[in-house]
């Protein structure tokens, strides 16, 4: 059988794909801006039928109806990095999370730790020899549908045909859903005083021909801001958004100084404007790859120059830094933070930044703290963050003892607090 006919006799309804999931099955579902919507609204559609089917995914940006509250008896969420549909199911026991790095994502699929009967995906209209692309989700979707029992693919005229490692043949899809629904965007962020102060710091971190990881928001929308005057940047992420498009085309990212995939962007997925769907779609500048590949540190560390930016919910006098939970409560996600720090500690002249506000609530709480909040979770340890920037400066902790790390980190915390930190921390560290 020819691969149309295949596809044409596969193709139906969203109601009727999701019929073929079953009470007690495991449903992977793609990531991010990726979610397949018209999918996951119809799986939920059917709660009443189903009873204990596990859906497993990192960030959900769709309206997550199947872990709001009467529907714990049909489906249990099972989260890998906690979003805005989902972060409440998490904290009220209605969902369950796993801490896990970026990189090691995909493992948990491909050596069956959890088994998967169903992936729901979106990709672009097969090609003239019949292959989909996931186009703005390859990450954890990919490793992920090559190990499912079933894959049912919401074929969306509006998911970008990407380069890279991000390929389905029909073949291997069970159920084709067409779709010329809007994919999930992320708008640009406006970016304040405080952030355009990182941003401006940062910069003077960044030289020309610097390969950068860096996430998305308003801090990474800053720094990006700040680099137009910048020469052959490189781009090795685990995701980007608007920004980095901007740069590339003013001419700022190149990646002509790359030491691994040289003249290419890569990353695992993206999250933007329908603009910067766009722009990838059949752009042989941007390659998407598996997160394992993409996160690995080994990989990460062959590209010299290699600096990472991330940023953190509070960092404590020693350096640790609290990035996805805190007062026992998840809010985000370990994400590639670590996957980075430690890749860029085998770079040739790597550098990490950790780069936040110096405070929260609206200017009411420090972010720079003596010690981490009762039932808070280290997600990098002091042992291995480089930099910390504030709006107040740049704290480089390389080599410092642990009151020159300390001295360091309270000069660039709020002057509000400054006094305070100090004397706390000092009674805490130095009481002897």
């Amino acid at each position: 059988m020819k691969w149309q006919d295949y596809y044409k006799e596969r193709t139906c309804t969203a109601d009727e794909a999701v019929r073929h999931i079953k009470s007690g099955d495991t449903v992977v579902v793609a990531h991010a801006c990726g979610e397949p919507v018209l999918l996951t609204n119809a799986m939920s559609d059917r709660y009443a039928e189903l009873e204990n089917v596990k859906v497993v995914h990192r960030v959900g940006m769709g309206e997550g109806r199947y872990c709001q509250p009467g529907m714990e008896k049909h489906f249990r969420h099972v989260s890998l990095f906690a979003g805005p549909s989902t972060r409440q199911a998490i904290n009220s026991g209605r969902a369950d999370f796993i801490p896990r790095f970026i990189s090691e994502i995909p493992a948990l699929f491909i050596n069956g730790t959890i088994p998967i009967d169903v992936a729901l995906v979106t990709v672009s209209p097969p090609d003239r020899h019949g292959y989909c692309s996931l186009g703005i989700s390859v990450d954890y979707t990919l490793p992920a549908a090559r190990q499912a029992k079933m894959i049912i693919a919401e074929v969306n005229e509006n998911m970008p045909r990407t380069h890279g490692d991000s390929f389905l043949h029909v073949r291997e899809i069970s159920y084709f859903v067409p779709s010329n629904r809007e994919l999930i965007q992320l708008e640009r962020p406006t970016f304040t005083e405080v952030e355009e102060a990182i941003g401006r710091y940062v910069n003077t971190l960044i030289k020309d021909g610097d390969t950068l990881q860096l996430g998305i928001g308003a801090i990474p929308d800053a720094i990006l801001s700040f680099l137009k005057e910048k020469n052959d940047l490189g781009i090795h992420t685990e995701v980007f958004s608007d920004g980095v498009m901007e740069l590339t085309e003013l001419g700022v990212i190149t990646g002509a100084k790359k030491t691994l995939h040289r003249g290419k962007i890569v990353s695992t997925f993206a999250m933007g404007t329908k603009k910067l769907y766009e722009w990838l779609d059949d752009n042989p500048f941007i390659e998407m790859h598996s997160e394992d590949y993409v996160n690995n540190p080994w990989v990460i560390g062959q590209n010299d120059n290699m600096v990472s930016i991330n940023s953190a919910l509070q960092v404590d006098v020693l350096g640790q830094v609290a990035a996805d939970q805190i007062n026992g409560r998840q809010f985000s996600g370990v994400g590639g933070q670590v996957d980075f720090i430690r890749g860029v500690r085998l770079s040739k002249n790597g550098r990490s930044i950790i780069a936040m506000p110096s405070t929260a609530a609206k200017g009411t709480v420090s972010r720079i703290v003596p010690a981490l909040s009762r039932g808070t979770a280290v997600t990098t340890s002091r042992n291995e963050v480089s930099c910390i920037v504030t709006e107040y400066g740049i704290a480089m902790l390389d080599g410092k003892t642990n009151l020159e790390r300390m001295n360091a980190l309270i000069a660039i915390s709020h002057p509000d607090f400054r006094d305070e930190i100090r004397e706390e921390a000092m009674k805490l560290y130095y009481s002897g």
